[in-house]
């Protein structure tokens, strides 16, 4: 008797939906964090010049949220990608 075992590529449906919609919510991300970084940007500029500096200090750590959250939401969509084509090859 010949029965081998092999996974059933069928049974998980919707790689490419997944692919489309979690991408979608990361542009999003990305979008909104580039907006912060901008907005947070002008607010550091304009409290630095006018002698504001705890205002100055939150622009700061928001311009820095803003770009990590960038660098995440990028990386994410990397992964995701990484991850639904191992997982499509195995």
């Amino acid at each position: 008797m010949n029965s081998a075992v092999f996974p059933n590529f069928g049974a998980v449906g919707g790689a490419g939906e997944l692919r489309e919609l979690i991408g979608a919510l990361l542009m999003v991300t990305l979008i909104a964090a580039v907006l912060m970084l901008i907005v947070c940007a002008v607010a550091w500029s304009l409290a630095s010049s006018n002698g504001q500096y705890q205002s100055a200090s939150r622009a700061r750590i928001g311009v820095w949220v803003s770009i990590g959250t960038a660098a995440v939401a990028g990386v994410g969509v990397a992964w995701l990608n990484f991850l639904l084509d191992l997982g499509s090859s195995i």
